[in-house]
Formats: C-alpha cells, sequence, structure tokens
C-alpha cells in the first residue's frame, strides 16, 4: 500500500530541520562524532547538515525523489556510529539523558525503511 503523497515531504521537513540544528548548534552534534574519523568533528558536523539539505531537497523533487530516498536510507545507516558514540558517551549521565541516547540506536531503522518506502513508492513515477 503506497504511502502518503506528503510522506516525502515528511521526510524532507525532518531532515531540513535537523539540518538546521546542524548550523544552530554544532556543538552537540560535535559531539557525537566518532573518534576514529579523521579531520574537525565541526567539519563533519557541518558536512552532515549540508547533506540533510540536500536530500531534503532531493525528496522534494519528483524528478529526484527516488535517488533522493535511497540515498536518505543510506544516510541513515551511515550516520549510526554517531549515535552509537553518543550512546558510549552518555553511559555516565543521568537516566534520562542515557535513555534518550540508547533509545536513538534503534529508531534508525524505521528512518531507514521510511525512506527505503519513499523509493519503492515512487518507482515508475516522475
Amino acid at each position: 500500500m503506497p504511502r502518503s503523497p506528503r510522506s516525502p515531504l515528511l521526510l524532507a521537513g525532518l531532515l531540513a530541520g535537523v539540518g538546521v540544528t546542524h548550523f544552530t548548534s554544532p556543538r552537540s552534534f560535535d559531539a557525537t562524532i566518532p573518534k576514529f574519523l579523521p579531520g574537525s568533528p565541526r567539519t563533519w558536523t557541518y558536512a552532515s547538515g549540508v547533506a540533510e539539505f540536500a536530500l531534503a531537497a532531493g525528496l522534494v523533487a519528483p524528478r529526484t525523489r527516488k535517488a533522493a530516498a535511497l540515498a536518505s536510507a543510506a544516510f541513515f545507516v551511515g550516520v549510526f556510529p554517531a549515535n552509537v558514540q553518543m550512546a558510549v558517551d552518555w553511559r555516565h549521565r543521568p537516566t534520562p539523558q542515557k535513555a534518550a541516547a540508547i533509545a536513538r540506536l534503534p529508531l534508525q531503522v524505521p528512518l531507514v525503511l521510511w525512506a527505503r518506502n519513499i523509493a519503492r513508492d515512487t518507482e515508475g513515477q516522475a
């Protein structure tokens, strides 16, 4: 069953909104960048924000929606190590913060599936 026609726009809004926070509150994202990545955490934070803007734009445009949805699914998989890093780093924080960091881990699965379903629903369109 196809999702709502608004589904790609909702995912685009989510990506754009998080993209904005990468620039308005970069320090919180810098802390989640895995230590093994080369370069400055701030560079990774900004690059991730730019990627989220690009994915959002691609989801809005019907001609690029399928490719952007597939790229979004890959992006959600790719940022998973940052969520793991956050859970590791926050293991000694107060219980609510620790629980939030751990809860983020399985939330990547519905995001990946959402993006994949948008790509599937887009086949044959455009």
